[in-house]
């Protein structure tokens, strides 16, 4: 009898304790879901955050080396300003220099074109 007065009260206890058990459950998977809900509410902030941060970073990124082009680009353009007027100085200057020879040596002139003329006559009718 013993044993089975033991096994009665383990059952008692057993279908007592059930719906206890049951009851909480409800309370259980709301604290999870809960919990889970700010878990992911974190993230969602802080993947946020992150974004936010990346922008700013690539936009200062950007920023800098815009800057830094404008100011290649000005040097290159102020260069090869410099670069395309030393040529017409040396052009005009070369053209001014021909003129006079030729006014002041008409019969060298004369003959240096003619000789250039004939060699490259030559040249071209091979």
């Amino acid at each position: 009898m013993p044993i089975e007065q033991s096994a009665r009260i383990v059952e008692t206890k057993i279908n007592w304790r059930l719906p206890m058990a049951e009851e909480n459950k409800p309370e259980q998977k709301t604290s999870t879901t809960k919990e889970a809900q700010d878990k992911l509410q974190s993230s969602k902030e802080h993947a946020r955050r992150a974004a936010e941060d990346l922008k700013s970073a690539a936009g200062a990124f950007a920023e800098e080396y815009r800057g830094k082009a404008e100011q290649a680009l000005g040097e290159a353009r102020g260069k090869a300003e410099q670069a395309w007027g030393d040529a017409r100085d040396r052009a005009r200057t070369f053209q001014e220099d021909a003129e006079q020879y030729v006014r002041e040596n008409p019969t060298k002139a004369i003959f240096t074109a003619l000789g250039i003329g004939f060699v490259l006559g030559l040249i071209f009718r091979r």
